[in-house]
């Protein structure tokens, strides 16, 4: 990948997430983003192609601030919060861009090969170490990172398609009663069994929510 087309991947994506996606076409977007239409074909092949790049551009940053999270939060828990507080604020700008490209994906559509790729494996290596973190062995943290991406996929689906942040809040709560998450806060009961960072109440949401 060329430093100009990362450059100017850079700008598109910039560009959608304060902006949307939407039926935005190659020449608008050329234009609002200081190039030219032909320059858009010749690093991305076609809309469908550029806006895969956008999808797995996102998907990979949020992979790494999650990593970070990891590192630089003592407590994994509040790591997790916070990127789910993240991922939730951006759903309806990106969101519903994901889900029509991973169906492309599913398709088999020769341009979303790599995102197919990516859609199934991209996820696992940070997620999976999120588990280890929270005291899972490598074979048991695999399996809950499998199950904790597609349960959290959902949720910002019902997310994008609704707008209800509060549903969406709630059903991570309850998504983390189900994996026995120890509330935190006052009173945490560390022995109990480690799990995902999901069973937070909304007051607590907010406390947290400074990254």
């Amino acid at each position: 990948m060329s430093a100009a087309r990362d450059e100017l991947l850079a700008r598109c994506v910039a560009w959608f997430a304060e902006h949307g996606v939407g039926d935005t076409s190659l020449r608008t977007l050329a234009a609002e983003v200081g190039t030219s239409h032909r320059m858009l074909l010749y690093h991305f092949g076609s809309r469908e192609g550029l806006l895969a790049a956008v999808v797995q551009t996102v998907e990979q940053s949020e992979r790494d601030l999650l990593q970070r999270l990891l590192h630089d939060v003592d407590d994994p828990y509040a790591a997790g919060l916070r990127f789910w507080e993240h991922v939730a604020d951006s759903a309806t700008t990106f969101a519903p861009l994901y889900f029509e490209l991973a169906g492309h994906a599913m398709q088999g559509r020769p341009w979303a090969a790599g995102l197919r790729d990516w859609l199934a494996d991209g996820w696992t290596e940070a997620l999976t170490d999120l588990w280890v973190r929270l005291g899972r062995s490598h074979e048991e943290a695999a399996e809950l990172a499998r199950v904790n991406l597609a349960a959290v996929r959902g949720l910002l689906f019902a997310l994008a398609l609704t707008g209800d942040r509060t549903a969406a809040d709630e059903g991570m709560r309850l998504l983390g009663e189900r994996f026995g998450l120890p509330a935190l806060g006052g009173g945490s009961d560390r022995s109990a069994p480690p799990t995902a960072p999901l069973g937070l109440t909304r007051p607590e949401l907010r406390t947290l929510r400074t990254y």
